[in-house]
């Protein structure tokens, strides 16, 4: 298999793609402006290449595709150089910190016929396809709601406020779901430990088919949490992705209403998907 791919940023995330592409002998050449993080991922790796340049990666006509890993803050820079050159792109979410910046990468890989694909990976879970596959043969009938908790205490940034970190996973995957805009959107959040870098958002998403939704992301939480819920008329989903199994349930609530004007809830058991 031909090694044509280059990681730029080998930190936190980074190196877990760079094992993964390692694994299916793609990776050429891992790149990261920091040495320290460069001589940790280098351990168990043979065959590739290191740099602590990106530019160094542009000028190589090996590469066929770059997977960038970096702070959000450089995403379109980066994203930009690499396209410009005529590269594939995957960029870890979010894809660019202005919208501006998303249509302008956009616009410049359909121009040049390019692959450019954003880390949503959540996507491609069991649990979300199977949720979606619910959805839409409308197993669970009219969706009324969707709302999800992501928390937890840390790891806390200071490039990127906790909706720009957390929330793009929730928000990608209610726009899946939904499959539409939203017409109404309101973002509300508080820092405390860093001036102008929210540590907690609550964002409220309403659609013109009357499907609402909420997203709470917060990096100064007591316990760790990842709920995605989505709740209709003859069914509701719970995807908890902090469960080592058994993360998908459906709980077959439904309203039964008393001399037709007092609705009375019926709750059924679990039911593992």
């Amino acid at each position: 298999m031909k090694k044509d791919i280059a990681v730029i940023g080998a930190g936190y995330w980074g190196k877990n793609i760079v094992r993964n592409m390692y694994e299916l002998g793609r990776l050429k050449v891992v790149c990261d402006s920091n040495r320290d993080s460069l001589e940790q991922v280098k351990k168990g790796i043979m065959g590739v290449s290191f740099t602590e340049d990106y530019r160094e990666i542009l000028r190589d006509k090996d590469i066929n595709g770059v997977m960038i890993a970096t702070p959000a803050v450089t995403h379109y820079s980066i994203a930009r150089e690499f396209l410009l050159a005529d590269k594939n792109v995957f960029v870890e979410k979010p894809i660019a910190l202005r919208i501006e910046d998303a249509f302008d990468l956009i616009s410049i890989a359909r121009k040049r016929q390019l692959r450019l694909m954003v880390g949503h990976i959540l996507h491609y879970h069991p649990a979300v396809r199977r949720i979606k596959d619910m959805v839409f043969s409308s197993e669970l009938g009219r969706i009324y709601y969707l709302f999800s908790n992501r928390l937890n205490i840390g790891r806390i940034r200071t490039e990127e406020n906790i909706l720009w970190s957390f929330a793009p996973h929730d928000i990608s995957l209610i726009l899946s779901i939904v499959q539409d805009e939203p017409s109404d959107i309101i973002a509300t959040g508080n820092n405390y430990l860093q001036q102008d870098v929210e540590d907690v958002t609550i964002t409220y998403l309403k659609f013109k088919n009357g499907i609402n939704a909420h997203i709470f992301v917060s990096w100064l939480n007591p316990f760790k949490e990842q709920k995605f819920v989505v709740v209709g008329e003859k069914g509701m989903l719970v995807f908890d992705d902090t469960l080592s199994d058994g993360k998908l349930s459906l709980y077959r609530h439904n309203i039964e209403w008393h001399k037709g004007q007092i609705p009375v809830a019926k709750r059924s058991e679990r039911e593992i998907i």
